[in-house]
């Protein structure tokens, strides 16, 4: 520990030294901050008024640290150090947050005859380096140039004012600005208020340690706990000690980047009453009663900050602007990638900023591109082993979004099918977390990857697939993007371990890789037009030799185009049409449905606006375990020859708004478990013989407007009738049932306001 007089000695070589500073920025920064640090290390003098009998030696000690400081300034090493301590970098996160100068200076003052002043420097060589174990319980100021956060500052204050929040969680991905906007809170008058002096701020980053966290508070606050501390529970024990000597305004505690499986931390903080806390964390916890989401920038404010970082003048720039707009799109509104990106480019050659453009634009997606939730249940279904309905796949969703490393959107959603019924939901990936993911992905050389994406602009091939006769590809997961422009030059490729085969384009026509007629490990076959129109197919015969096809997902697609080359597809076991036209495409079939598809078990068929009837030859596929026809909204009749699928146990009919009944041969479904006729308008009865589906589960007549007559009597012989959802109106139909049948629940539906499924 350096002497007082020393320490003065120090400081005054320190402010002379940093006047050399060639950074004339930098410089500025430290001279302000030495400034105002100064009068309390002279007041700090004054106070501990030494004896003059020690004058002489006194004097002597400032020289001698005058000297030490000017000998160690030639080191570059040890400048560096200083510069850590007196101007510690500005970023959002992930970085040490240090307290603010006269709240450190004061804090460090002691009793005694030392004086540390958080510097600790131990000056013994030029190699002398600075102990950086500090104590960072004071929130730091937020970097000098913001934007954005004015709403969400006044949003996020407003919810943690109220009287019933105690514990608040703000989260949002890395990188958009969490740390910022709890120090422009903590910055806040109203705020600065309430709890005057009593706002502590605790970086608990990856590996928390609530000992040392809660020996720092009360370092902090120069209190001295009863007992020393010992362990985590003795920590927590000893915290409402700290807190009653704080008085009686109210306590902010701040928990700054809080990891997933810290939970076990905040529950013991949760448990010590009267003072608020505030969590910032990357991962939104279910824990928490109250949550603030923080977004990322919009595109106004985006371009504000990048051409900040970038020092881009509207009058003397010589970048286009569209280079400028396309670089801050792929940025996706995060602003520490904004400043990073807007840095690096700062001052570069234009060359510089269209190479970069170049660069991210042969590596990316379509923009904020939605995954249905149902593709994802396909592929991770046979990568992984997961069952087939799909709830893993919800779960494992939930949790990612939990994370902030994906957003799953549920669209309107029932209670009673939170876990059976997903092919309205979607999957959106943050721009940066996607492009980290590619990233990762394409380490491995090309033919060792485990997944490999494809994007080719016009009919330029990527060079590796070029330079070789016969590409052999050990991908398990292979997607090939293309766009309106590629000519269809496909070139050889040998892909035999590929299991999950994702084809995007964007033409009216189509042809399929001549090399998928090879993939004899094929399980998923997912074919998406992100183009304007239907397209047709070709080439659609190279699947009837594949032994593992079991999935097939058509998007957009003209179903014609197919039934004139349709061939057995004897393992395939679901087909997903979704946008696509079908018309009476499946009447000209020369191939029927239980010879084609003989052990088919699952059909989706989700907005084909132009379907009207369903085709008769479906009902010969007696193998058939679901039939889900949804937001069909042209249907209006089912095939008398529906009661044939006598293994069918989920039948969903939703939205098919002109639907304006069932068939009575509906009584031989026996095994029908799920019924969902929701927001069918048109329908005003239900089948006579409904009571003969003796393991019918649940029903869902929600949204059936038209649904006002009396349930026919055979409905009281649905003795495992255990939910039913409705409105309100509906509800009063079923209430003298209620009485017959003691297993049944009625639910009534909450009005939906969640406009969601007008994305899809």
């Amino acid at each position: 520990m350096i002497k007082v007089e020393e320490t003065f000695g120090v400081w005054a070589a320190l402010h002379d030294t940093f006047k050399k500073v060639e950074n004339k920025a930098l410089l500025k920064r430290l001279g302000s901050r030495l400034d105002r640090l100064l009068p309390l290390v002279i007041d700090d003098i004054k106070r501990l008024n030494p004896p003059k009998k020690n004058t002489k030696s006194s004097i002597e000690d400032v020289k001698k640290g005058e000297n030490l400081v000017r000998k160690s300034s030639k080191s570059r090493r040890w400048m560096m150090c200083c510069f850590k301590v007196c101007c510690p970098p500005e970023s959002d996160e992930d970085i040490a947050r240090s307290s603010e100068d006269e709240t450190e200076a004061n804090r460090t003052r002691n009793n005694g005859t030392e004086i540390s002043l958080n510097l600790k420097i131990t000056l013994e060589n030029e190699d002398s380096n600075l102990d950086k174990k500090r104590v960072f319980c004071a929130v730091r100021r937020p970097p000098d140039f913001t934007v954005g956060f004015d709403m969400p500052m006044m949003e996020l204050k407003t919810l943690l004012l109220k009287e019933e929040v105690h514990q608040l969680l703000l989260t949002a991905p890395a990188g958009c600005g969490k740390t910022t906007l709890v120090q422009m809170l903590c910055q806040d008058k109203q705020i600065k208020g309430i709890f005057t002096n009593n706002i502590l701020f605790v970086n608990v980053s990856k590996t928390p340690n609530a000992k040392v966290i809660v020996q720092n508070l009360f370092s902090y606050k120069g209190i001295q706990p009863k007992y020393q501390i010992q362990s985590d529970e003795d920590a927590i024990y000893q915290l409402p000690q700290m807190l009653n000597h704080m008085g009686p305004n109210p306590i902010l505690l701040i928990l700054d980047d809080v990891w997933l499986g810290s939970e076990s931390l905040l529950e013991k903080l949760f448990n010590i009453p009267n003072f608020k806390i505030l969590v910032t964390s990357r991962t939104a916890f279910p824990r928490f009663k109250h949550t603030y989401n923080l977004k990322q920038l919009n595109d106004v404010d985006a371009m504000t900050l990048f051409c900040h970082s970038a020092f881009l003048q509207d009058e003397n720039s010589y970048i286009p602007e569209e280079d400028i707009k396309k670089i801050v799109r792929g940025c996706g509104g995060c602003p520490l990638v904004l400043k990073m990106i807007g840095s690096s480019l700062c001052g570069q050659h234009a060359v510089v900023w269209h190479s970069r453009l170049l660069k991210w634009s042969d590596g990316s997606f379509w923009a904020k591109q939605r995954i249905p939730a149902a593709t994802l249940a396909d592929v991770w279904a046979e990568l992984y082993e997961l069952d087939e309905d799909g709830i893993h796949t919800i779960a494992y969703l939930q949790e990612l979004t939990i994370q902030n490393l994906a957003k799953l959107v549920m669209t309107r959603k029932d209670a009673s099918e939170v876990n059976s019924y997903y092919n309205e939901d979607f999957v959106t990936q943050d721009h940066i977390l996607r492009e980290l993911a590619l990233h990762q992905s394409s380490q491995e050389p090309i033919g060792q990857r485990l997944r490999l994406i494809m994007n080719i602009s016009g009919n330029n091939l990527p060079r590796w697939w070029m330079e070789e006769k016969q590409q052999l590809i050990n991908a398990r997961l292979l997607s090939i993007s293309t766009d309106e422009s590629f000519l269809w030059s496909w070139c050889n490729i040998q892909a035999p371990k590929v299991e999950v085969l994702i084809l995007n384009f964007q033409t009216k026509n189509y042809t399929l890789p001549e090399f998928v007629e090879k993939t004899n490990e094929l399980k998923v076959l997912i074919v998406n037009n992100y183009g304007f129109f239907h397209a047709e197919i070709k080439n659609f015969q190279l699947l009837w030799s594949l032994p593992n096809l079991k999935r097939i997902r058509l998007e957009k697609i003209s179903i014609s185009s197919l039934c004139k080359t349709l061939v057995p597809l004897k393992s395939l076991r679901k087909i997903s049409l979704f946008m696509c036209n079908i018309g009476t495409a499946f009447e000209n079939c020369t191939i029927q449905g239980s010879y084609a598809l003989p052990n088919l078990k699952e059909i989706n068929i989700d907005y084909c606006n132009d379907l009207v009837e369903l085709p008769v030859g479906l009902c010969d596929i007696v193998h058939l375990k679901k039939l889900c026809i949804t937001n069909c909204h042209k249907l209006s009749i089912l095939p008398k020859g529906t009661g044939k699928l006598v293994n069918l146990e989920v039948l969903r009919l939703r939205s098919c708004t002109d639907l304006s009944e069932l068939p009575e041969s509906i009584r031989n479904l026996h095994k029908l478990s799920i019924l969902d006729i929701s927001d069918c308008l048109s329908i005003s009865k239900l089948p006579k013989h409904i009571g003969e589906l003796c393991n019918l589960k649940v029903l869902n007549m929600k949204g059936c407007l038209r649904l006002r007559n009396p349930l026919p009597e055979s409905i009281m012989d649905l003795k495992q009738l255990k939910i039913v959802v409705c409105d309100e109106e509906r509800a009063k139909l079923w209430e003298p049932i209620k009485e017959f049948l003691t297993k049944l629940k009625v639910e009534v539906a909450k009005k939906d306001i969640n406009l969601n499924w007008l994305l899809m």
